[in-house]
């Protein structure tokens, strides 16, 4: 059952709501960690200060509900007339390297590093962290890339190379979580493009109380 497998975090402090946005520290990140903490709503965040390792729950939690999805105009001419064509994990190490790459408005650097991008890459292979991948050709201009939360989905970073290619990925993303049953993407915090096309924050009680909802409800433990 959801929440009821042992777990290295303070499972009952968090669902009690008596701890903070940082829910742990470690010294390193491994596969079976982060399916520990993506399990419970927990995910790392990397501050740049070394060999330590944030694990975040924050208490406002960022979600794109699907019913609620606002496609700006000029996006929808894009989908339309988009040169891309997309796959799903055609390409993931790709994805998420060009992510710990492209440059971020006021930051310094990447937390994606050598060692977060190791275990994702593994995690990956074990079938728990997935991409998305747009082409112009043969050339990989942009993408996304998140973890299976064990019947939910949480989107870690996106990248683009070519104008609207990562927004037109997370769109095909949005698609196949839908045809699996999804009805919300876990995006973790908001941000300006991502509340413009209509996603808000709630409660961690209320997150934690969707995923485990979610999880109750996949007959197979995971999405795809």
């Amino acid at each position: 059952m959801p929440f009821e497998s042992p777990s290295r975090f303070p499972i009952e402090a968090l669902l009690a709501g008596k701890i903070g946005d940082v829910v742990a520290t470690s010294d390193s990140v491994w596969p079976e960690l982060l399916i520990d903490s993506y399990e419970h709503g927990i995910f790392p965040w990397p501050s740049g200060e070394e060999n330590v390792v944030p694990w975040c729950s924050p208490k406002k939690r960022a979600l794109l509900f699907f019913a609620e999805l606002k496609l700006p105009r000029s996006l929808l001419k894009a989908r339309k007339n988009s040169p891309y064509t997309f796959t799903r994990d055609r390409a993931f190490e790709a994805v998420i390297r060009a992510c710990a790459e492209a440059p971020r408005p006021g930051q310094d650097g990447t937390w994606i590093t050598d060692e977060m991008i190791r275990a994702y890459v593994e995690l990956h292979r074990g079938g728990r962290a997935h991409s998305v991948e747009a082409w112009n050709g043969e050339k990989l201009v942009g993408g996304i890339y998140g973890v299976d939360s064990g019947g939910a989905f949480s989107a870690e970073s996106m990248f683009y190379r070519e104008p609207n290619a990562s927004k037109l990925a997370l769109l095909h993303l949005i698609d196949l979580l839908k045809e699996k049953g999804s009805e919300w993407l876990d995006i973790q915090q908001l941000t300006p493009h991502l509340e413009r096309l209509g996603a808000r924050e709630i409660k961690r009680t209320d997150y934690l109380r969707r995923l485990s909802q979610a999880q109750a409800s996949s007959s197979a433990g995971k999405i795809f």
